[in-house]
């Protein structure tokens, strides 16, 4: 992984701090053009890796990608899934099965079958892949070592003590799609925990990490403690905790830190994102 990671947050709102700044970005990016934008820039300048969830604006994100092939030729994309809010909103205007259906790939009458006995036997690992293929659609073609669980599933996973589903998970994003397994979560200690436990070895794990302890369950301490073991690969992220902390005082703790793998951060601003570039990488 390379030192520096470009996120997606603010393509869709989202700010941990400021709701009116949420609003802003939501219609400062509302159109395609705009993301592609600061994404041209951010390649441009040497960023090469941008890790964004699966909302579907980002399949269009990812036409635009393939439509400049020569441009974009040595970007990847680290894909995040899944995105709750599309599922959610499906659930409530299909149902359970409807929403399957709009989001199953491939031969509808084959998967929906293989879905169908999915839901019927509980077999939530199947159900899982059939997703999981449903939502890499949207990446064909573009280089995507790396595949990560959203925090949100990540950590109701974890606190439901489902070991064998980060174990299929890890297995068949590496045998179906030649990648690494992620996992992005809000309490690095209890998965790193977890994950070691499972036998999965130098896993690589995207999690909050800044010098106040904004959103980093189990205290800095704890968290600082596994990131200097050193048995896995962190991802750190909102290091800025959301603009709580200027750009050079929290680069400067969590560089400190030492084997931190890569700092994934976003931005709407270019001079904002590459004050950060030049700081991360001087």
């Amino acid at each position: 992984m390379e030192k520096i990671l470009f996120g997606d947050n603010q393509f869709f709102g989202v700010n941990h701090l400021s709701d009116e700044k949420s609003r802003e970005q939501a219609i400062k990016f509302k159109d395609i053009s705009a993301i592609m934008d600061i994404l041209g820039y951010v390649n441009d300048i040497g960023i090469k890796t941008f890790m964004c969830t699966t909302h579907d604006k980002i399949a269009e994100v990812c036409d635009c990608i393939r439509s400049e092939k020569e441009r974009y030729r040595d970007f990847k994309i680290f894909p995040c899934m899944p995105y709750a809010h599309k599922y959610a909103n499906a659930v409530t205007d299909y149902g359970i099965l409807g929403a399957l259906k709009q989001y199953l790939p491939g031969n509808i009458l084959s998967t929906f079958a293989k879905g169908g006995y999915a839901i019927a036997t509980r077999d939530y690992i199947k159900m899982m892949e059939l997703l999981i293929d449903s939502e890499m659609k949207m990446f064909r073609d573009i280089d995507t070592p790396v595949i990560f669980i959203q925090n949100v599933l990540t950590d109701l996973i974890l606190g439901l003590r489902m070991k064998d589903v980060f174990l299929a998970y890890h297995d068949y994003i590496k045998t179906r799609y030649n990648a690494e397994p992620g996992y992005i979560t809000m309490n690095l200690p209890m998965l790193y925990k977890t994950l070691i436990d499972c036998g999965i070895e130098n896993p690589i794990i995207c999690a909050s990490i800044n010098k106040i302890g904004f959103r980093m369950s189990g205290g800095i301490t704890e968290n600082e403690r596994v990131i200097r073991e050193g048995k896995c690969r962190v991802i750190a992220m909102q290091v800025l905790a959301a603009g709580a902390i200027p750009p050079s005082e929290a680069l400067e703790y969590v560089l400190n830190l030492g084997r931190v793998e890569s700092i994934l951060f976003g931005s709407s601003s270019k001079p904002h994102i590459k004050q950060i570039k030049d700081i991360v990488l001087r």
